[in-house]
């Protein structure tokens, strides 16, 4: 028998809080079928789903989905039966169900699906409780027929990171979808010369541990030969025209 949903306090984030907001470039584009006007704009609104669930360093063409694709080109699924298509194929469970704990990829699943970060490490455990018993599609499945899915995305909308930026700050919230940055734990584990361990040896820019550590005896040379050539120079012309 699966376990019923732990309960958890929602903590202040931005998507929580009413405002009126002007549309603006900074503003979230949203792609939904209620208004397309062509099948170009299907197309589009297809790769803003995969640009959202797998992001962008996993929209490969191994990653497409093409029944999906063309039953919600026909009609015959919604926006959220494509979404949930996407969040239980294989593809997505080899890259990122596979490759990462229960509370990492509940984590994941939150921003891609819900559009927000997940409010504490009770709500983590509380998904992850989900994901142990349901497994995956009936984990997929409770975030696509929760309240909070429905009401802000329901069956034509694509989801999206809510809220990232406010008109009342000059900064707003990291996108979700980045590019990872991996620290020496993960650094260790590439095969020694990767390019990724280069890093590893950087060291932070001292002058005087420069000084002492460096042969100048070629730039010594370097520097004499340079005032040798100029002084030179300066005798020839001297040479060539004395009376200056």
């Amino acid at each position: 028998m699966a376990i019923p949903l732990l309960t958890y306090s929602p903590s202040s984030q931005n998507q929580r809080v009413a405002a009126y907001e002007v549309p603006g470039d900074e503003q979230p584009r949203i792609f939904t079928t209620d208004n397309l006007l062509s099948s170009a704009d299907m197309d589009v609104l297809i790769a803003a789903a995969y640009r959202q669930i797998f992001n962008e360093q996993q929209m490969t063409v191994s990653s497409r989905q093409k029944t999906l694709e063309s039953q919600l080109k026909a009609g015959q699924i919604t926006v959220r039966d494509f979404i949930r298509g996407l969040a239980t194929s294989d593809i997505f469970r080899t890259r990122n169900y596979d490759t990462n704990n229960n509370y990492r990829f509940v984590q994941m699943c939150l921003q891609r699906i819900l559009g927000r970060e997940v409010y504490n490490e009770r709500e983590k455990l509380a998904w992850s409780t989900v994901l142990a018993t349901k497994g995956l599609k009936g984990f997929i499945d409770d975030l696509l027929a929760s309240e909070e899915y429905m009401s802000n995305f329901g069956y034509s909308t694509v989801p999206f990171q809510r809220r990232r930026i406010l008109p009342q700050r000059d900064r707003g919230e990291l996108p979700f979808a980045r590019m990872a940055r991996y620290d020496s734990y993960y650094r260790d584990q590439l095969p020694p010369g990767s390019i990724y361990r280069f890093y590893d040896t950087v060291k932070p820019f001292n002058l005087l541990t420069f000084l002492r550590e460096t042969d100048l005896t070629p730039a010594v040379g370097v520097l004499l030969l340079f005032v040798g050539i100029a002084t030179i120079t300066l005798l020839i012309s001297y040479g060539l025209n004395p009376a200056a």
